[in-house]
């Protein structure tokens, strides 16, 4: 199984992205999922999570109401839309998945992971 992320980039305080993270293999369906990053020397953090379905998400309080994770699982891919972008969230956000099909917020129960990219907000 092999994560690729994309979208990351520069934008202004109050912008938007909109990351994607493609996954390989045919038991996607059935993965949890997970956005978690790290800020230069911090520790990773967890973003955001959603269950096989789509149906259950859970999301950092730091990021609540500002960001959404959804997935498609017909393209194997999941994806977090970022809004309303502060300087506090400049991190390399990577995406992982997890062989169970709940909606987990910890990075330990995670098995594979992406190789990040870069989302920089400036103020």
């Amino acid at each position: 199984v092999q994560l690729q992320a994309s979208g990351g980039g520069l934008v202004q305080t109050g912008g938007f992205l909109r990351l994607s993270c493609i996954v390989s293999g045919r038991t996607f369906s059935s993965y949890g999922m997970g956005w978690f990053r790290q800020a230069p020397g911090k520790e990773r953090e967890f973003v955001a999570a959603i269950n096989w379905s789509g149906i259950s998400t859970s999301y950092a309080d730091s990021v609540k109401g500002r960001f959404t994770i959804s997935r498609d699982n017909a393209k194997n891919t999941v994806y977090l839309q970022m809004n309303s972008l502060k300087p506090e969230d400049t991190a390399v956000y990577y995406c992982a998945g997890a062989r169970m099909s709940a909606a987990v917020t910890s990075p330990h129960l995670y098995n594979y992971w992406g190789q990040g990219t870069l989302v920089t907000v400036s103020s």
